[in-house]
């Protein structure tokens, strides 16, 4: 699954909501077996997934697993590895290229979240681990891990500082675009669209989300608006205009090849 604008958790000890997480409208579903199940209820979430697996047999999903360090990983693991509706593994509290391996042994791709100072320090290795598709940032997490004030101007500075590093980190190792953290705020829709907006100029691809609603403030933020593709579209008018040229005015300004490739990534992030 290349193009993951949403990616919508469902939890785990909630199977009246996998149908209608699968509904939604998100690119995709990740059932929750870790924050959002209450410790007596791991095991069930299991059950209930492979209950409604076997009962929806074209039905696709992600988990996210318990942390590794956590006592149902390992069973989390192995169920992964036997449902065929497992898609791959949402790997949370990742600190080392270690845990990326186990995780791999289920023969899923995984998406490791980065949340806390030792995932940062470790980014570098963890990116490059074999098995790992994309990268996930967990803001809330890595501000409690870091004792920020996440309401604060600092804390927001410090978080971006750390979104950078897992957009550099995906990029130096060609991994797909990253996601950034859930917006808590379910009812602000407008705060939503910004920190989308915020998160798409900083390079991410999406972000994952906790509620349905979510889900179309997301496409809509990552959409690129009207006025770009028009310009897109200029662009590549006027470069084929050009009869190959390697540089060209346009308005005023020079248009050359990486110009050129971003008016097509527009384009094609429109159609597609």
């Amino acid at each position: 699954m290349n193009s993951v604008r949403s990616a919508l958790f469902v939890p785990g000890s909630r199977p009246e909501r996998f149908a209608k997480a699968l509904a939604a409208g998100a690119d995709a579903v990740i059932v929750d077996f870790e924050d959002a199940v209450e410790e007596p209820l791991k095991r069930q979430a299991r059950d209930h997934l492979e209950a409604f697996l076997q009962a929806t047999p074209l039905a696709s999903v992600w988990v996210r697993v318990n942390a590794p360090q956590h006592a149902e990983h390992a069973a989390d693991l192995a169920f992964c590895a036997q449902q065929p509706g497992i898609a791959g593994v949402l790997l949370p509290k990742v600190e080392h290229a270690a845990q990326v391996a186990v995780a791999r042994h289920t023969g899923k791709p995984v998406w490791p979240i980065i949340e806390s100072a030792k995932g940062l320090l470790a980014l570098e290795q963890i990116a490059h681990a074999e098995g790992v598709e994309r990268l996930s940032f967990g803001s809330l997490d890595l501000a409690l891990d870091l004792h920020l004030n996440t309401d604060s101007a600092a804390a927001r500075q410090f978080l971006d500082q750390a979104r950078m590093a897992v957009q550099l980190h995906s990029r130096g190792a060609d991994l797909l675009p990253p996601l950034d953290g859930v917006f808590p705020a379910i009812g602000d829709a407008e705060g939503l669209h910004q920190a989308m907006r915020h998160a798409y100029d900083l390079g991410y691809g999406g972000a994952l989300c906790i509620h349905p609603r979510q889900v179309p403030v997301i496409h809509a933020a990552l959409a690129p608006d009207a006025q770009a593709l028009a310009w897109a579209r200029r662009v590549l008018a006027a470069s084929a205009a050009a009869n190959g040229a390697g540089a060209f005015q346009l308005d005023g300004q020079m248009v050359d090849a990486p110009v050129v490739l971003r008016a097509q990534r527009l384009l094609a992030q429109a159609s597609g």
